[in-house]
């Protein structure tokens, strides 16, 4: 226990470069403190002491602006910068050297019951406001771009970006894709479209039944 507490420490001296000494890190990094407390209230949620390890993320939550579940499973080497407004949910499984920026949600994406979160395999960091969700798997060594939203499976060693997210590089390699996001699909837009057909196509019939009725009119 004391070598994976000792490891959360020494994981943000390597990804953060303001990090200045130990005392620094262990007093005023919420992203440390949101994982200790998490590894506390997961011991009492594998013990089936549930009121116990929901007050404690409660606790956690309320000081530190990071939400964790206490039934997700997290490895070592956990890493969460800044971390205000991370939200990770119950079935959550985290891998070791993992990194979170602000604002990123593993959450589901319903009412599902049983495994609804998702994975993220070894070495995975997930970007600024980006969003996984659903039981899928971003395998390892993979990364999520900033604000990206991601509802499918990510292969290992992939880059993934854009709502919904699609794999842009895999194995170092770029993969194509259509990435202008002008072209991006608006169904507000495409609603409204569709309505001023409807109108249009409606005031042609009207005109047509005005046209026939006046004709019945003459030859009356």
């Amino acid at each position: 226990m004391f070598k994976l507490l000792k490891d959360d420490v020494d994981v943000i001296f390597e990804q953060d470069p303001a990090a200045r000494n130990y005392w620094e890190v262990i007093l005023t990094y919420s992203g440390l403190h949101a994982i200790w407390s998490h590894r506390l209230a997961h011991f009492f949620f594998k013990n089936k002491l549930f009121f116990i390890a929901r007050v404690i993320s409660q606790i956690s939550r309320f000081f530190t602006g990071i939400e964790i579940h206490p039934g997700a499973v997290i490895g070592s080497r956990f890493f969460i910068d800044h971390g205000m407004g991370v939200v990770i949910g119950e079935t959550c499984e985290i891998g070791d050297n993992v990194t979170l920026y602000q604002g990123v949600t593993l959450g589901g994406t319903g009412k599902e019951r049983g495994k609804r979160h998702p994975t993220l395999e070894d070495n995975v960091l997930v970007a600024t406001g980006a969003k996984v969700l659903g039981s899928i798997v971003i395998g390892a060594n993979s990364k999520v771009g900033a604000g990206s939203v991601v509802l499918k499976n990510v292969p290992v060693n992939s880059t993934v970006v854009g709502i919904p997210g699609k794999v842009v590089m895999q194995n170092g390699v770029k993969v194509k894709q259509d990435l202008n996001h002008q072209n991006m699909p608006d169904p507000v837009m495409d609603k409204c479209d569709g309505m001023e057909a409807k109108i249009a196509q409606l005031q042609h019939e009207i005109e047509q039944l005005k046209t026939s009725t006046q004709r019945e009119g003459r030859g009356l």
